[in-house]
């Protein structure tokens, strides 16, 4: 089933229910989804799709923090019980021994020696892990620490 199409059923469950937190964070996904379609002039991808919800899942962990350190944890709270929902339309998360082994065979497959070959590296190893959600930042942080 298309994203858009699940989303939708699950809005029209979440109005039944007068879930409101949810129904909230289901227009927001929609809506992003819809502007992107309609920006591009294209239909969705699933590459675009959850580049989108990346997006969307970003957001959400950046406002919760600055609502921390801006005093409103309330708002904060609001914030990250949306992350779970977007998270759940999303591949699973690649496990830390995931991102070790990738990141190993990304080595041993480029014989990458120096920091300066990091680039080739990480697409090795991002190819490695096509179809789970990955933290880049934790890449990269995994692969500048076994180049030295």
């Amino acid at each position: 089933m298309a994203l858009l199409d699940r989303i939708q059923k699950d809005m029209a469950q979440a109005m039944k229910a007068r879930d409101e937190a949810r129904l909230s964070a289901l227009r927001m996904m929609k809506t992003a989804l819809k502007k992107h379609e309609v920006d591009t002039a294209k239909p969705l991808d699933e590459r675009a799709e959850l580049q989108i919800l990346a997006s969307l899942a970003k957001q959400r962990k950046e406002a919760a923090e600055a609502f921390r350190k801006g005093g409103r944890p309330e708002l904060a709270e609001k914030e990250e019980a949306d992350l779970p929902l977007i998270e759940s339309y999303m591949p699973a998360a690649a496990t830390p021994e995931d991102l070790e082994a990738a990141v190993a065979a990304a080595l041993e497959e480029t014989g990458a020696t120096s920091a300066k070959q990091m680039g080739q590296v990480m697409k090795a190893a991002q190819a490695r892990l096509a179809g789970k959600r990955v933290d880049g930042k934790a890449l990269s942080d995994l692969v500048r620490a076994r180049l030295g």
